[in-house]
């Protein structure tokens, strides 16, 4: 496992809600044979971002329609569909996730990959790291700290003509010591001096050491932010004829 260090998380507030750039390259990184050949013929990247999962995917981000009601904007079917890091940010994930599938065509497959709740939000909702997020997930749980949970394997099993050929929690890289589950700056004065502090030290100024104690305590990490660190879960589906 690679090192982590702490501090080079510490980045200005405005700068935390940012969409990651390279989710689907990292991922293919895992891959075995199944993912490997479903990712052929014609397919569709749903919230694919500027990082497509292959070159000649179709691509579907909000600038091509609003995922939420896919079926206004695609009137096709296609051999796979993949979407990573989408549903998430869907109103209502339900019945995005059907529009969704309604795109497979039979015999076909989807690979459907989400957060998970535990190693990314890390027991906070509404997120850290992504204040557009909508939902957490889990795989399957039957009691979440989170009001918004939603149980990924109960979801796809829900839609028609289902296999659930895997799932599983992707957690390649993460370094589990460095979770702060749960744990965050409640009042409205520890926000606001983690906030000075961290423009003090963006300004080279020299470190603090109560309030270091302050910010190792309340100031969680997003791990997906370095190069092949994973949290999330993925899942390949075939729609049976």
């Amino acid at each position: 496992m690679q090192s982590v260090n702490r501090q080079s998380f510490h980045r200005p507030n405005e700068e935390r809600f940012t969409f990651k750039m390279d989710e689907a390259s990292k991922t293919k990184k895992t891959w075995g044979d199944l993912e490997k050949s479903i990712v052929n013929g014609k397919g569709i990247d749903i919230g694919c971002g500027p990082d497509p999962v292959t070159p000649n995917v179709r691509r579907f981000d909000i600038e091509d329609g609003d995922a939420n009601h896919i079926e206004d904007f695609i009137h096709e079917q296609f051999d796979y569909v993949y979407s990573a890091h989408c549903l998430e940010h869907m109103y209502h994930p339900k019945e995005a996730l059907m529009g969704w599938w309604n795109l497979v065509k039979p015999g076909g497959h989807m690979i459907l990959i989400v957060p998970d709740e535990d190693l990314y939000e890390q027991g906070v909702f509404p997120s850290r790291f992504n204040a557009d997020h909508k939902s957490t997930f889990t795989i399957s749980k039957h009691h979440s700290w989170s009001s918004a949970s939603i149980n990924l394997l109960s979801l796809t099993q829900e839609l028609p003509h289902v296999k659930v050929l895997s799932i599983a929690l992707q957690d390649d890289g993460y370094d589990r010591s460095l979770l702060n589950h749960g744990i965050h700056a409640k009042t409205p004065l520890t926000r606001t001096l983690l906030r000075l502090y961290q423009r003090w030290t963006n300004l080279k100024l020299p470190k603090i050491s109560s309030l270091e104690i302050i910010r190792e305590k309340f100031q969680p990490i997003d791990q997906t932010l370095l190069p092949g660190v994973l949290a999330q879960i993925q899942c390949v589906l075939l729609k049976q004829n």
